[in-house]
């Protein structure tokens, strides 16, 4: 199995319905994101997946969130738009998008340095 993988960040706001604290209050974030991709065979030119075409696809996935009030955005009208949940978004986003015999391994989000959540997808 081959895994590659890709760094990117957005800025967005947002805030946590029912949370008690200071998070429940609008605030915003500069995220950081990686993408894990995993295959088990190379392409015709020995690659995963051509890297330029991983990062326009997240590009293409962040752009939606990059400086945007997350709570506005589906599908995060209801449900809290969580740093896990971000992850999870883009993942689903992702794999969506992805040529055969490649996969999502795991989305990292980080909200700040020190704190990041990491959404595995299933078999």
């Amino acid at each position: 199995m081959f895994e590659l993988s890709v760094k990117t960040g957005f800025a967005a706001a947002h805030r946590l319905r029912g949370y008690q604290g200071k998070c429940e209050s609008l605030h915003g974030h500069n995220w950081k994101v990686e993408v894990v991709l995993e295959g088990a065979k190379l392409n015709e030119l020995g690659m995963v997946m051509d890297f330029s075409d991983v990062k326009r696809l997240l590009r293409d996935i962040v752009a939606d969130l990059d400086h945007q009030y997350l709570n506005d955005l589906p599908p995060f009208a209801e449900t809290n738009p969580t740093t896990e949940g971000i992850a999870r978004f883009i993942s689903e986003r992702l794999a969506g998008a992805l040529p055969q015999g490649v996969r999502v391994k795991s989305v990292t989000c980080w909200e700040s340095d020190d704190c990041s959540a990491t959404y595995r997808s299933g078999d």
